[in-house]
């Protein structure tokens, strides 16, 4: 088992810490920034993150392959984080540029930009996550690695969100639109010295079980007849999300049995009539680990995004103090740090299976108590708030380092490990939830009647944004609680399937040698 050093360990956080001056930035404040500052209406912007999350449902999917199949001296996933990089750096800085443009060009602007953002982002964290998996074949490493990494996404976080108000404030001199985009000049160089230092620091050790395979040209074409299955049922997920009636809800229930079906089918035929991409697909979709962590994935970046995303108007409104905006996050991201450094030592206490399910009920309670808290108890939100965020900082740490474990029960099950393709999902449902989440602040706040640019519906909003500050985040928090009851792989039968892949890789090597 590979023990990784020290400056690896760090190296590979930084290039999180780079990836959260995008994530970070356009979770906390984006939202706002289209409201208040570019002019969108806070339904119209609803739409705008539900349909670029769309935009997601195969392109993370089609990079985890693309890295899987890919073949370097620099390994398969190292090289596609330094080519993305310069790209996410100039779309971070567009997504915050407000051009004179008229209403409709600007809404334009907005979807080409935001959809520029999430594809780069595709480019470079899809690699940047499988990157985990192949660095170490310990899972105890994986989890310290994973603690390393979340705890360097929230020293980034702490730059763009504790920092980006008074950024604004200082480098716009009165104007917001020019602050937001001058403030994204000074972070987006930032990201390109930070993953270029990621790269350079880091190493691919495990390769997997040599692959007969087709090209990757024909299997791209397979995967495309077969997109329908995959978009299919973000479609109708994120029409029930937004419309929430009984039309969208029986869409929502047809799409699924019949994709259902179709996976029950194709899982029935011989062996030999499925194409690579098709037994990539059936893997993941009967590797039960991964599907209930695809679930986890999903549920607590909804519950850690409704609560990043309210902020800003939970502290402008509710608390009517917008500076306290930055303060409060950095409070929290200090906290984060921690609690992503703790989760190594707590998990080999508790196990990750259990552990996870008690940050998520107590963060949860935690986060609860916000609803009676008035808005002028300005130490008591900010001492709940990380008492509920020490235990939210576990979530992703714990999450991504169990995606790994998902890439080695498919390799120990099936004798093919798409370890690109497993962590494709934590890129997807961060970016799905993170979307998700930003519309329905968006969809809560417009049913209040809030307008970014009228101050007069800014009272009736007020019992909305406390809502969104306890029980809605709390609610998927407690949903993933209960799911993760179902989580089949202990301490125990991991180490088991661990030694058993490391030997069957070692039999191989002598065999080619």
């Amino acid at each position: 088992m590979n023990k990784l050093p020290l400056y690896e360990k760090v190296g590979y956080a930084m290039g999180d810490a780079a990836a959260n001056l995008v994530w970070r930035g356009a979770l906390a404040y984006l939202a706002v920034f289209y409201t208040d500052t570019f002019g969108l209406a806070a339904s119209t912007a609803a739409i705008l993150f539900l349909v670029v999350r769309l935009t997601d449902g195969m392109t993370d999917i089609i990079m985890g392959m693309i890295a899987d199949r890919t073949q370097t001296s620099w390994g398969k996933f190292r090289p596609w984080i330094l080519w993305s990089t310069p790209f996410l750096g100039a779309f971070m800085v567009l997504c915050f540029t407000t051009p004179n443009l008229s209403d409709t060009g600007k809404l334009l602007y907005a979807y080409l930009t935001y959809i520029g953002l999430t594809l780069a982002y595709t480019v470079n964290n899809v690699p940047y996550s499988a990157l985990m998996g192949v660095m170490t074949d310990d899972d105890k490493e994986r989890t310290s690695l994973s603690g390393f990494r979340f705890a360097g996404a929230f020293v980034g976080g702490l730059f763009v969100m504790g920092f980006l108000p008074a950024l604004v404030a200082l480098l716009g001199d009165g104007n917001d639109a020019k602050g937001y985009q001058y403030t994204m000049y000074v972070y987006a160089g930032l990201l390109m010295a930070l993953m270029v230092t990621s790269v350079a620091t880091t190493k691919e050790r495990v390769v997997p079980i040599v692959q007969t395979r087709n090209s990757l040209r024909s299997e791209l074409w397979d995967l495309t007849k077969q997109s329908p299955f995959v978009l299919l049922p973000l479609l109708s997920m994120t029409l029930f999300f937004y419309y929430r009636n009984v039309i969208s809800g029986l869409f929502f229930v047809l799409v699924f049995a019949v994709a259902t079906w179709f996976v029950r089918r194709m899982l029935n035929r011989p062996q030999g009539d499925k194409s690579g991409t098709q037994l990539d697909m059936l893997d993941l979709l009967t590797n039960k680990p991964w599907l209930i962590l695809l679930g986890m994935g999903f549920l607590t970046m909804m519950y850690n995004g409704i609560k990043y995303s309210v902020i800003a108007y939970y502290f402008k409104y509710f608390v009517g103090d917008e500076l306290l905006t930055g303060q409060y996050f950095i409070a929290l991201l200090v906290v984060s740090i921690l609690g992503a450094l703790c989760t190594s030592y707590l998990a080999r206490k508790l196990g990750r299976r259990n552990l996870f399910i008690v940050a998520l009920l107590l963060s949860s309670v935690l986060t609860c108590g916000f609803y009676w808290l008035p808005g002028e108890s300005v130490s008591y939100i900010f001492v709940l708030g990380c008492a509920a965020e020490f235990f939210a900082a576990m979530m992703p740490t714990l999450f991504f380092s169990m995606l790994g474990d998902a890439a080695d029960y498919s390799e120990w099950r099936n004798g093919r490990r798409a370890t690109g393709l497993v962590y494709s999902a934590g890129t997807f449902v961060q970016k799905t939830g993170n979307g998700f989440a930003g519309a329905l602040v968006l969809v809560v706040l417009a049913s209040y009647g809030y307008d970014g640019m009228d101050a007069t519906t800014v009272e009736a909003s007020l019992p909305g944004m406390q809502q969104l500050m306890s029980f809605i985040p709390a609610a998927f928090g407690l949903a993933g609680a209960l799911l993760m009851l179902f989580y089949p792989l202990t301490e125990k039968r991991q180490q088991q399937m661990n030694a058993e892949l490391i030997a069957r890789r070692s039999a191989i090597q002598t065999h080619h040698q």
